[in-house]
């Protein structure tokens, strides 16, 4: 089967993408709704899949770009949450990231989705500092309502609110093998042709473009535009053109994961609305409620334990009742492709890269890539400066959420040698290390941050740092911030409207029953713009 002619023609009127999954469908869905794949005119989009490989479901959580992007492919929002056993996502807790617990007793903080509140550009964040808003007051909680509305077990939104809006910022949590599943549906409808097949073989031309992909099913099949979504095994941009992977494992020190399946006891219990995030000796776990099990997984060093030992304390963590449940091993690899496109092969997903999921960015990379394609597609076949844009912003966006996943662990006071070591010098990001020292003089600035290059800015930085304890000295420039009358007042207003969020927003389960019921959809009048890459 030929989807097109060969590489080297001037027009680009075919795409095929090898690999499903997330990375597969979510690209060919975006892809096909903004290049018009069900046009006559518009760019012919083929999937191809193995029937043979699974999905790996080491991150389930989200960001709040989803509901945008879920929004501009036209889908239901209920619908979208039924077919793929999903929950909301407020932000994420993060449990014994400081000290580590101490008997019963554990620290934790919040990264919630909400922007600080100000009224008037009023920065409340340096009289927070100075103790404005009260002794043991958390950041998220004194300049945000969403620490509240999460301890409250309260939802972002009510059945009321319209499709991918509500009064909280949100994303979701979510089987990822389903929403496979549901993204296929969908790009199908979009005009996306599917293949079950094997590749066996990639064809290169005499310039080391790919010309085409030898099948066991279908032949040879012929595209203007490859995208490799095989996973780790990169089977186009890393087998066949062989660009080099990587690694961060200097860096970020973690490699394996030990997941399990839990179900709900009673499956009346309360669904948490954010990730739970809890520090261990070697790595930590991470908690996600979906609407009928939770997703559990240890993600750990293997150069400071060993795998049998993850799987204890992985079951330590989720307790007896579960014993004879069985746990699945994950090898990870922590890095990204030096190029993430070359010649006429782009690389999305794993096989472009992977971070720890530990601020869930497996999937708003897949977005970026792909927003990032549709608005670079090269209709004309010039390929050449596309890409070159593409692997700047792609691989600087890379690197910036390393810094933010290692600023996690540097700040730690944890004792284990796990911890200790993420707190060496030689293992920090240059670019991290500098701004650390800045920010103990000044807080940090919207001008510490390129925005193009970033998914986390200047209110997710400031959540984890004041989070973690990290101290600014603001004492010899107090004289700079003589309205703290005006920040009490501001605060109190904070505390009030939690108050007021916590009465109006249901329990999160009860929303989830609403949503689940196959009638119930949310409001459709006013679907949200089309999410910038740029910021989250």
């Amino acid at each position: 089967m030929a989807l097109g002619c060969c590489a080297n023609v001037n027009a680009i009127d075919d795409i095929l993408i090898v690999g499903g999954g997330t990375a597969g469908w979510l690209t060919a869905a975006f892809l096909a709704k903004h290049l018009d794949a069900a046009s006559p005119d518009g760019v012919r989009i083929t999937l191809i899949e193995s029937k043979d490989l699974g999905t790996i479901g080491v991150g389930e959580g989200t960001f709040p770009t989803l509901p945008r992007t879920l929004a501009s492919l036209g889908v239901s929002e209920a619908r979208f949450m039924r077919e793929s056993a999903a929950t909301f996502k407020q932000g994420i807790k993060f449990v014994d990231w400081v000290h580590g617990s101490r008997g019963e007793a554990h620290d934790y903080y919040y990264h919630p989705f909400a922007l600080p509140r100000q009224e008037g550009g009023f920065d409340l964040l340096p009289y927070w500092l100075m103790g404005e808003a009260g002794e043991g007051v958390s950041l998220a909680n004194a300049v945000t309502l969403q620490e509240r509305v999460c301890e409250a077990g309260r939802a972002p939104k009510r059945t009321t609110d319209d499709a991918f809006r509500g009064p909280m910022s949100y994303a979701y949590h979510l089987d990822v093998a389903r929403f496979g599943v549901f993204l296929s549906s969908v790009a199908k409808e979009l005009g996306v042709a599917h293949l079950i097949g094997t590749v066996e073989h990639v064809q290169l031309d005499e310039t080391g473009a790919i010309a085409g992909v030898q099948t066991r099913e279908h032949g040879v099949l012929r595209a203007g535009l490859y995208i490799d979504c095989t996973g780790f095994r990169g089977e186009l941009i890393g087998k066949a053109l062989g660009v080099p992977f990587k690694s961060k494992n200097d860096v970020l020190f973690v490699d394996r994961a030990v997941a399990i399946q839990v179900p709900y006891v009673h499956g009346t219990e309360p669904i948490p609305s954010y990730t739970i995030a809890t520090a261990h000796e070697a790595g930590w776990t991470w908690d996600i409620a979906l609407y009928r099990r939770r997703g559990v997984g240890y993600v750990y060093s293997s150069s400071h334990t060993d795998d049998a030992r993850a799987e204890q304390v992985l079951r330590a963590y989720v307790g007896p009742a579960y014993d004879d449940i069985a746990v699945r091993q994950l090898e990870l690899q922590i890095g990204w492709r030096e190029r993430h496109w070359v010649k006429n092969c782009v690389a999305v997903g794993l096989s472009g890269g992977f971070l720890e999921p530990l601020e869930s960015t497996g999937i708003i990379l897949i977005e970026a890539a792909a927003h990032l394609l549709a608005s670079f597609f090269p209709r004309g076949g010039a390929f050449e400066a596309a890409a070159s844009q593409f692997n700047e912003l792609m691989t600087r966006r890379y690197e910036r959420i390393v810094d933010f996943i290692k600023l996690h662990y540097v700040l730690s006071r944890r004792e284990e040698a796990f911890w200790r070591d993420n707190a060496d010098p030689s293992t920090i990001p240059e670019s991290l290390g500098a701004h650390l020292e800045m920010w103990r003089h000044r807080p940090p600035t919207r001008f510490d941050f390129v925005m193009d290059y970033e998914t986390f800015a200047l209110a997710n930085y400031e959540f984890v740092l004041y989070g973690m304890g990290f101290r600014t000295e603001l004492h010899a420039a107090s004289a700079r911030y003589p309205h703290a009358m005006r920040a009490r007042h501001e605060f109190s207003r904070v505390r009030q409207a939690a108050e007021r969020a916590v009465t109006a927003l249901p329990p999160h389960r009860d929303l989830l029953e609403h949503v689940y019921r196959s009638e119930f959809e949310f409001a459709e009048r006013a679907a949200p713009p089309m999410p910038s890459m740029l910021v989250r």
